[in-house]
């Protein structure tokens, strides 16, 4: 039952890592070098699309400090924990910090400093959750709220735990305002499964990957997992123009934000149901073939995304242009992206019934919860 009192939550990055690190990934030389999630996803391939300009991320967390690969990427936003105020600008915890650079960091030039997925995007910064990595529900409530009233494109959660009213309330009215939310399905062993808002229907929930591609053992399993993206030792921006190294779903959700925000740029009018219905018909299929409870739909695949023949929802047909593997995936020694392609193409030409199939759950497993 959701309590209707606002309850804690805790941010979906390990707490040992969610720090400044020292050495060679402070060096802005090597941040790039470091950063294989870049390499894993194919970055580079995604950035001849688009690179995310016109659409605005909000990320609600511990703030944004004003790190030099965000700059001019970093809007005025609040802080909803303050009854002083604030635009959101400051992190005393790097958590924050390390979020808007895996969506929006455009580095340095020469290829130096920390990259994001949707580099010119703008980040709404809007400070959640205290220095401690906890908040409370209703802080998450009216940080979602302030984003929606100031038009976010996306919303980026990387946060996982109880609830209250007013947090469904104004996570329902995002979604019903055609934001896309993300949010991280939670890590192990803080939880045991999927937490709010990662299990509300229509939110992309996202779980966590290693460099290899396999499930990534700190994160949560459970039916609500749409889609899974790196998650392990993930290099990014931090406070004081530092940089620092996480693991967790936070990573990944900023990763799956910065994903919906290259697709918002590239499809301005596709409605938000329509960006998941993109990520999750295009990711590359990993594990027991079709949906599961560890990478959901699969591992997303930024080119594919992007560029594949996807039908809009209720309109799958055999003409569906199967998506070509672009990102490091096939690194994973289970030869499963290989598999998946092979796999997909075979039941494309057999009548296009797959891409229908594979993003509906088992038999035996709950109703989809992106709508259909």
């Amino acid at each position: 039952m959701i309590s209707t009192l606002a309850a804690s939550i805790i941010l979906a990055h390990s707490t040992a890592s969610a720090v400044p690190t020292a050495g060679a990934a402070n060096d802005a030389g090597r941040i790039r070098q470091d950063q294989w999630h870049l390499r894993f996803l194919n970055v580079a391939k995604a950035h001849l699309v688009t690179r995310g300009p016109g659409i605005v991320v909000a990320v609600p967390d511990t703030g944004v400090d004003a790190h030099p690969d965000l700059a001019g990427n970093l809007l005025r936003g609040t802080d909803v924990m303050s009854d002083a105020g604030g635009d959101g600008r400051r992190d005393a915890n790097s958590h924050g910090t390390a979020m808007a650079g895996l969506i929006a960091a455009h580095g340095a030039t020469d290829n130096l400093g920390a990259l994001g997925i949707a580099p010119e995007a703008k980040i709404l910064p809007i400070i959640s959750s205290a220095a401690d990595n906890r908040g409370e529900a209703d802080d998450l409530a009216a940080a979602v709220e302030y984003a929606t009233s100031h038009h976010a494109d996306v919303i980026s959660i990387s946060s996982s735990g109880a609830t209250s009213a007013r947090l469904v309330q104004a996570i329902k009215a995002a979604l019903a305002a055609d934001v896309v939310v993300v949010a991280g399905v939670g890590n192990r062993p803080e939880a045991i499964s999927v937490g709010y808002p990662a299990s509300e229907e229509d939110v992309i929930a996202v779980a966590g990957v290693d460099r290899a591609g396999r499930h990534a053992s700190i994160s949560v399993t459970g039916p609500e997992a749409d889609v899974a993206a790196p998650a392990v030792d993930i290099y990014s921006t931090s406070y004081g123009g530092k940089y620092a190294k996480g693991t967790g779903t936070s990573s990944a959700t900023a990763i799956v934000a910065g994903a919906a925000a290259l697709i918002r740029s590239k499809y301005p009018d596709l409605p938000a149901q329509e960006v998941a219905h993109r990520l999750t018909a295009t990711a590359i299929d990993k594990g027991p073939p079709g949906r599961d409870d560890e990478y959901g739909y699969g591992v997303i695949d930024l080119v594919a995304a992007l560029t594949a023949d996807v039908p809009p929802l209720g309109f799958e047909s055999p003409s569906v242009t199967a998506p070509t593997s672009t990102a490091a995936h096939d690194n994973s020694d289970d030869n499963s992206t290989a598999r998946g392609l092979a796999t997909l193409g075979v039941l494309l030409a057999a009548g296009g019934g797959y891409l229908v199939w594979r993003r509906r759950r088992r038999a035996e497993d709950p109703p989809p919860r992106i709508s259909r």
